[in-house]
Order: C-alpha cells, then sequence, then structure tokens
C-alpha cells in the first residue's frame, strides 16, 4: 500500500473505529512517517478525551426556547424586504430603465406614418439618400431618372 492510502486509513485507526488490515500493519512497521503520524493522532486522540466537557448554563434551555417563541411571534417579512439589499435594487432599477426605453423606442417607431403615403416615401428616401445619390449609371437612382414623375400626386386628405 502506498502512503496516501494508509493516511487515509490513519484517522479511524487511531480513534479505534477500525482495525487495521494485514497489508496496513505491514506498511506501517516498513515506514517512519505513517508509524509516527499514527502515534501523534493516538496521542492528540488521548489528550481529547482527557479534556473537560463544559457545561451548558442552567438557564439554557429556557432562554432558547423564549428566544425560539420571540422569533416565531415576529411578523413575516414582505416579498418587498428583498429590496432592503442594494444590489437586487440596482438590478431592478436597470431593468426598468431598459424596459421603460425600449417601449418609449417602440412607440416612437410604430407613429411612423403608414407605408405607402407620399411623406412616408420621402421620409424613406431621405434616409435611404446615399443608395441613390450613387453616380452609376445602372443604380437605383438612373431608374429613378427614367420613370416619368406625376405633377399632380394627391396625398392622403
Amino acid at each position: 500500500m502506498k502512503c496516501t492510502e494508509i493516511g487515509e486509513l490513519l484517522p479511524d485507526l487511531a480513534a479505534g473505529l477500525s482495525t487495521a488490515e494485514p497489508a496496513v500493519n505491514d506498511h506501517l512497521r516498513s515506514c517512519q512517517d505513517c508509524a509516527t503520524t499514527l502515534e501523534q493522532f493516538r496521542q492528540t486522540m488521548a489528550l481529547l478525551d482527557e479534556w473537560p466537557v463544559p457545561e451548558p448554563s442552567p438557564y439554557f434551555d429556557v432562554r432558547l426556547r423564549a428566544r425560539l417563541r420571540e422569533e416565531q411571534e415576529q411578523p413575516k417579512a414582505g416579498w418587498l424586504v428583498w429590496l432592503r439589499r442594494p444590489s437586487l435594487a440596482v438590478s431592478l432599477a436597470v431593468i426598468l430603465v431598459a424596459g421603460v426605453s425600449t417601449f418609449l423606442m417602440q412607440q416612437r417607431h410604430s407613429t411612423s406614418l403608414q407605408p405607402g403615403t407620399a411623406v412616408s416615401d420621402l421620409q424613406t428616401l431621405d434616409r435611404n439618400h446615399d443608395l441613390f445619390a450613387d453616380p452609376d449609371p445602372d443604380s437605383a437612382s438612373g431608374l429613378l431618372d427614367d420613370l416619368q414623375v406625376q405633377q399632380d400626386v394627391n396625398a392622403n386628405p
């Protein structure tokens, strides 16, 4: 057996919780380090056995029960208690700001004009100015030049 395997068994052997197998005894006879460690464990266990256990206060049980009753009588914390933690409050504020800003941005884009009206077509042309400003004759601006523009386009009244 190896020292690491024996090292795991030493506390139980020193406390008397298990008995040593023949292979363990052979290793302890041949390995001075493991035998010394076992002896140190046994000395420690002997000191712990001699140590007197302190007695609790005579009113310990009475005070403990009184404290438990006090804790049970306290009102339950509401669901807003978690807001007292700064990290959770900041997280909620960030989520709230992100949600409101997303909602407002969607409102702004949904109030734009309906597609197909003259005003929205002009706004689309302005947004795509770079596409239509291309000097290449085969581009979209060349196609627009080929189209006849009607002078009497009526917008929706």
